[in-house]
């Protein structure tokens, strides 16, 4: 791929310029990324019961995914950019935070060395990420399902830090999320950057309904929260929303999964 400067594009330069503005460059512009992290943590933490040893996790948990992120940054940046000063930002908040994370990950993984194998099996999907972000595409749909994969299972961790049982007290809870979370990359794209394709807003409303059938099936309790989440993909796009509104949308439809997950215990 031949190098173009770091104005890949207009709209690539300014998206990163306002990354960086105000905030040191630290914290990344995707803020469905945050529900994303902490819905599923959180169901988790609350249902095997909140212990002082998930606040060091959460933490190691954010800055790891800061780490990820900045890391996949300069790949990007390095080799669509002729100039070495756009992916060199990338490298002290890549660096600063991987060393909070592990800071804070090494004594937990001493403590439980379980944690060990479950950091490992997110590899794979991290370094798919990875690959997308080396080729520029970081908003293809599949980069964005590897994603949630790994956010989705953490519910297996934290209800096993909190209860001390197997893996599968997790399961459900997990489930519960990565149907959800999987159905907002299509719905979100459809709201965004597809808003104009008849086959990504078919799709996700063929995924909603699937999600619906499947956990009504499994259990009634999600059938609500879930019916919702289908009519906000079958109504919402082309109405011409603000960015601004879809992320509220999106914030208000994860607060109430999580109040469902925690509340009735759902799948």
């Amino acid at each position: 791929m031949r190098k173009r400067g770091c104005a890949v594009s207009g709209r690539a330069r300014g998206a990163d310029v306002r990354r960086g503005r105000g905030r040191g460059r630290w914290l990344p512009n995707q803020h469905g990324a945050w529900a994303m992290l902490a819905v599923p943590f959180l169901a988790g933490a609350l249902l095997g019961g909140p212990r002082w040893a998930h606040v060091p996790l959460l933490v190691a948990w954010l800055l790891g995914y800061l780490a990820v992120y900045h890391a996949q940054q300069w790949v990007r940046l390095s080799r669509i950019c002729r100039t070495p000063k756009a992916p060199r930002r990338h490298v002290r908040p890549a660096v600063c935070c991987a060393a909070g994370a592990a800071a804070l990950g090494l004594p937990l993984a001493v403590a439980y060395p379980w944690l060990l194998p479950a950091a490992a099996c997110a590899a794979p999907f991290v370094g798919v990420n990875f690959l997308y972000a080396y080729a520029n595409r970081e908003r293809a749909l599949w980069n964005g399902l590897a994603a949630v994969v790994p956010a989705c299972a953490m519910p297996l961790v934290t209800v096993r830090l909190g209860a001390g049982g197997p893996w599968s007290a997790g399961l459900g809870p997990a489930l519960a999320c990565l149907l959800y979370f999987a159905g907002t990359v299509l719905y979100v794209k459809t709201m965004i950057r597809e808003r104009d394709s008849r086959t990504y807003y078919r799709a996700s409303v063929a995924y909603h309904c699937a999600a619906l059938l499947f956990v009504t099936a499994l259990s009634p309790w999600p059938a609500a929260p879930f019916a919702i989440f289908l009519l906000r993909a079958a109504l919402l796009p082309g109405r011409g929303l603000r960015v601004g509104v879809v992320g509220a949308v999106e914030v208000a439809c994860s607060v109430g999964l999580l109040g469902v997950v925690v509340g009735v215990g759902v799948l």
